[in-house]
């Protein structure tokens, strides 16, 4: 690693409707504490949670990150970067590991090695390995196996969960993060972030379905026996709800937005017969009446059509008859009204909403506690953990010296971490360590960019 660790991570979730960069640094209780926060509108760069156009996400990042950099009073180098879209699939697969003497015990680094025989799967043309997590253990025969380090045999194998994602997609946001001056320690799959945020140990030993309603696109993460069993990312999130309602009445997206938010319900009632909302008209036209019950039509069909694509996704994942934790909501479609009554009546599931507070500590304004920020939450709580466990190649995350603030700024809201913190908490590790590790992607991505610097992606 570059300089002293510190300990100090960046999460940047990329995403349809906004671009939002989160300071965090575990303290020495576990937690996380928020030294800062940035957002910015994504200004039509991302579709769907893929890079559209490079020049309007970059300039959106520096946005971001400049405001995350003054709240923080962190200069911000290097961050760890969610991947989305409908590219982005799974797949299980089996690995094998003879070992030459039963006797001695297994080793980490025998384990390790088996994770990476995963990286060299032959996938269709234009695909690569984003995550590879492994499952259940068998040794000898022995089967569930959650931990082999320390055991004894002479075969050992390994149910592995593999995401995969288009490379010219992941290329696409490793070049704008890039062209915004930043590194990229490594690109961590949406819903695996989101999961890694908002479940806790119990829910997904119970089987869960972490459901991520964002603005362009739903992620999906389904937990079985407490290890993932199925990833799925679904093209439509709230942004598709809001040009619905902007199409049926004739309104500016704006209005859509602040109609759907304010007024909009995934449950129409009858009551809601008698309540009309006036939207103003354009220079020169008369105001708009429009019943809330059918605004609240309009949220329900497209919610009904999002909760279908779900369904179809924990049928496709085969378990669920094991989900006792039922459904999971979280991101900003979870805030619509109403919205976790549909999902139960729905799916015949029990349905909560997930928010990140139970992994933070000291430091985070109210804001960051919502389920729109689970993402980013759980990018730096992903990325404290590879770092704790694998160290870092890249430049770290630095904390302003207190004579130097002006250089990032001040807020009022945040207060900044003493450095004797910084270095104890770097010391412990992640209280929440999840039960999947970290993907080998960082080092094709420094292969990307070493290979493409002249590429047609820097406009």
């Amino acid at each position: 690693m570059k300089g002293e660790k510190n300990n100090i991570i960046v999460g940047l979730d990329i995403g349809t409707t906004k671009i939002c960069a989160i300071v965090g640094q575990l303290a020495e209780n576990g937690k996380i504490n928020i030294l800062g926060i940035g957002k910015s509108s994504s200004q039509g760069g991302v579709s769907r949670g893929m890079v559209a156009n490079v020049s309007k996400v970059v300039q959106a990042i520096h946005e971001a990150v400049s405001q995350a950099e003054k709240s923080s009073h962190v200069k911000i180098s290097t961050a760890y970067v969610g991947i989305a879209g409908h590219h982005i699939k799974s797949l299980q697969h089996r690995g094998t590991l003879n070992r030459h003497n039963g006797e001695d015990e297994i080793q980490k680094d025998e384990l390790l090695r088996l994770e990476q025989e995963m990286e060299n799967l032959v996938l269709q043309p234009g695909l690569d390995i984003l995550h590879v997590i492994p499952q259940d253990y068998t040794i000898d025969g022995e089967e569930g196996i959650r931990d082999p380090e320390g055991r004894i045999g002479v075969r050992v194998e390994c149910n592995y969960h593999i995401i995969t994602g288009e490379t010219s997609r992941a290329k696409l946001i490793g070049r704008a993060v890039k062209n915004a001056q930043l590194e990229v320690a490594d690109l961590i799959v949406e819903p695996v972030a989101s999961a890694t945020a908002v479940l806790s140990q119990e829910e997904m030993e119970a089987g869960v379905v972490l459901v991520d309603i964002g603005g362009g696109t739903t992620d999906i993460c389904i937990f079985e026996n407490g290890f993932i069993s199925h990833t799925a990312i679904i093209s439509i999130g709230g942004d598709r709800i809001t040009m619905d309602l902007q199409e049926a009445f004739g309104i500016l997206k704006s209005q859509a937005e602040e109609v759907k938010v304010m007024y909009g319900s995934c449950f129409p009632t009858e009551q809601m017969k008698n309540e009309v909302v006036v939207i103003p008209g354009l220079p020169g036209r008369e105001p708009k009446e429009i019943s809330v019950y059918a605004i609240s039509q309009v949220i329900r069909a497209r919610m009904e059509d999002i909760i279908q694509k779900v369904e179809f996704e924990i049928a496709l994942s085969g378990v669920d008859n094991t989900l006792n934790g039922g459904i999971v909501l979280t991101g900003g479609g979870s805030s619509l009204k109403e919205v976790k009554q549909l999902f139960s009546f729905q799916t015949g599931f029990d349905v909560h909403i997930g928010t990140p507070g139970q992994h933070l500590g000291r430091g985070q304004v109210d804001e960051v506690r919502k389920p729109l920020y689970a993402t980013a939450i759980g990018l730096v709580m992903k990325g404290i953990e590879i770092e704790h466990t694998y160290g870092s190649q890249y430049s770290p995350n630095q904390l302003v010296d207190n004579q130097n603030k002006e250089e990032v700024g001040n807020s009022p809201e945040l207060e900044a971490v003493a450095e004797e913190e910084v270095q104890q908490s770097a010391k412990k590790g992640p209280s929440w360590k999840s039960n999947y590790n970290m993907s080998m992607f960082s080092d094709l991505l420094r292969q990307w960019f070493s290979d493409d610097e002249d590429s047609d992606f820097q406009h």
